[in-house]
């Protein structure tokens, strides 16, 4: 009898210890990216092995008949983190009461389209989500913009959320940040895992810098520079930044799809380091609000920085020596921001 007493103790203790579930909207969810993502999100990679998820799946009504067949696997994948799947094309039900949003869908570039075009166009998508996360989301809400032009589509979503405050808005440059640490780790011989503190500078664009002058490498059981590492300075200030740069067209060239895996590990890296943050003395590339920067980068920006995440806070990393390679890089990936950000904005005041 006590022991059967004790047994029911501990079930009960056990189901009222469990975490309240947290909501997690991620948009564009009939699309690929989403496709690879979601098993992640709702197997608890992201948000951890005991948090249990109400999954939103939010996009257009043409595609309510794929977010069903969607539903159906996700719960054919009988995950016992995974409290709820809700597919619907309402933002007042894709945002109501969220803590964690994933912003995967965009209108993307088509054949013939003026950059000018597809930036009016992703305005009006991401006003909107903007307002319905300030009107229905938690104000402790994070953020995570990925559909392009990410860095200002963040932008617009965050001046469209005046009441979440700017910090909880990010945009995803950590897909260039792997493509960095897996080309040096490559170049060395190494795994992924024992490269360090690479930054990507700026956009989200072939503008972007990727820089390895404070990144390290464990070699051979010692921690060196990335260019006392690979020795190949040429390779690194040439065709290392270029292949970053281009990486994601030269994914669609050979795959005729845009990069969809890789994003979606990018994608859970971001929010898993802002749900836990940042290893010690390490840092990690994120688009965030450009205000208080050391580096003279214009404010009203996101911009990719080096950053660190405590208590789900991040911080940019400060006091980085830049030289006059590094300044002009970062200087051109700034101009090309402040352009799509008052472009935006002029589309946005009318």
């Amino acid at each position: 009898m006590l022991t059967l007493l004790t047994s029911m103790y501990l079930v009960v203790r056990a189901v009222s210890q469990q975490a309240e579930p947290i909501r997690v909207v991620v948009t564009g969810a009939a699309g690929q990216i989403a496709y690879s993502l979601l098993y992640s999100i709702a197997k608890g990679d992201v948000f951890g092995k005991d948090q249990p998820i109400i999954l939103i799946l939010l996009d257009i009504p043409p595609m309510l008949p794929v977010l069903d067949g969607v539903v159906m696997e996700l719960q054919d994948c009988a995950l016992p983190l995974l409290m709820e799947v809700i597919p619907t094309d309402k933002v007042e039900v894709g945002f109501k009461d969220i803590d964690a949003a994933i912003l995967v869908g965009s209108m993307p570039r088509k054949e013939g389209m003026e950059r000018k075009d597809l930036l009016k166009a992703n305005v009006a998508i991401f006003k909107t989500q903007g307002s319905a996360l300030d009107k229905y989301a938690k104000k402790s809400v994070k953020v995570l913009v990925v559909g392009n032009p990410a860095n200002t589509n963040c932008l617009i979503a965050s001046k469209s959320a005046p009441s979440i405050p700017k910090e909880n808005f990010s945009c995803l440059t950590r897909l260039d940040h792997n493509r960095a640490c897996s080309q040096v780790a490559m170049r060395c011989g190494v795994s992924s895992s024992q490269v360090k503190n690479v930054i990507i500078w700026g956009n989200h664009s072939s503008t972007q810098y990727p820089d390895v002058h404070h990144a390290k490498v464990n070699v051979a059981g010692g921690e060196k520079s990335a260019y006392e590492a690979v020795k190949n300075d040429a390779w690194l200030r040439g065709d290392f930044i270029s292949t970053v740069q281009q990486r994601g067209a030269a994914v669609i060239k050979a795959r005729k799809l845009s990069s969809a895996m890789s994003a979606a590990k990018a994608i859970c890296d971001h929010m898993r380091d802002i749900w836990f943050g940042t290893k010690e003395g390490e840092f990690i590339s994120m688009g965030v609000y450009a205000a208080g920067n050391s580096y003279g980068i214009p404010e009203d920006l996101i911009y990719s920085f080096p950053v660190q995440i405590k208590n789900k806070s991040w911080k940019i990393v400060d006091g980085l020596d830049i030289n006059d390679f590094s300044r002009a890089k970062m200087d051109a990936t700034a101009a090309e921001l402040v352009e799509e950000r008052d472009t935006a904005l002029d589309f946005l005041s009318k």
